[in-house]
């Protein structure tokens, strides 16, 4: 047997990995460090994102009421930089076209009341007049088809919501709805020149004669939260990062001081 041969055997003999394992051990160790370390370093990124766009949402939400975008910039409209922001609109609202769609609030389940509303300029915005209980299906009902006056109303600009709701598919035909889905109703209903997006109401927006009924709508229920639970995540990934450094570091410290202690004797029988 040759002398490195005899090495490998003693090696092998008191356990020592070959530097070939070595070498692929600490690659991979190397490779998950920088995979967890990236990973917190874009938890971090995504966070300061999320902090500027409540801080964005939140001067949108309080902003004194802003003209609504007109048609030629409805291509242009977006979540990312138009929803939630505070408009006014004014029109007739298009009482035979009133929508149910269901909804659970902090008042409990019930629907919201969608109708259109007929701008000065021709174009229409679904605004959605706010929550009523269940009980109140007919009676509010008969009480927006009588709200045909001009209205002055403000709310939230909100992004339209295609297809329905969870496991369920919005029914034109059957006119179920369970989603706030703009260009579904639109059609539906027969309407051209449909803006994009619609508008929840602010408390106390309720056109005048549905106002003097008690099942009138009730605005200003729009729910404005956003997950931001980025810090955490990179805490937990910077957190597997270290404990892939400390495992490296402690496997190679009990690898150094093997190879040391049973160098030693070896050492000494060859002199």
């Amino acid at each position: 047997m040759t002398q490195s041969g005899d090495h490998e055997a003693e090696a092998a003999e008191r356990g020592l990995r070959s530097a070939a394992s070595l070498f692929i051990w600490a690659a991979c160790a190397a490779l998950l460090f920088a995979g967890f370390a990236a990973l917190g370093s874009w938890q971090l990124e995504r966070r300061a994102w999320k902090l500027d766009l409540i801080n964005r949402v939140d001067q949108r939400v309080h902003a004194p009421p802003a003209s609504p975008p007109a048609p030629d910039r409805w291509a242009h409209v977006n979540a990312a930089d138009d929803e939630y922001r505070h408009l006014r609109l004014t029109g007739t609202f298009l009482p035979e076209h009133v929508t149910l769609v269901p909804a659970a609030t902090a008042r409990g389940s019930g629907f919201w009341v969608l109708v259109p509303l007929r701008m000065q300029d021709g174009s229409i915005v679904i605004v959605n007049q706010g929550f009523s209980p269940p009980e109140h299906r007919d009676a509010v009902t008969h009480a927006t088809r009588q709200a045909q006056h001009e209205s002055s109303i403000t709310g939230l600009l909100r992004m339209t919501e295609p297809g329905g709701g969870f496991l369920r598919r919005n029914d034109p035909a059957a006119d179920r709805w369970y989603s706030r889905d703009v260009q579904a109703i639109a059609r539906a209903r027969g309407l051209t020149n449909v803006a994009p997006y619609f508008l929840d109401a602010d408390a106390g927006m309720t056109p005048a004669n549905a106002a003097e009924t008690p099942a009138a709508p009730a605005g200003g229920l729009t729910v404005i939260a956003f997950h931001n639970n980025h810090l955490v995540y990179a805490i937990t990934w910077y957190v597997l990062a270290l404990v892939v450094a400390a495992a490296a570091w402690r496997f190679g410290r009990e690898e150094w001081q093997r190879r040391h202690r049973d160098s030693a004797p070896q050492d000494a029988i060859d002199d």
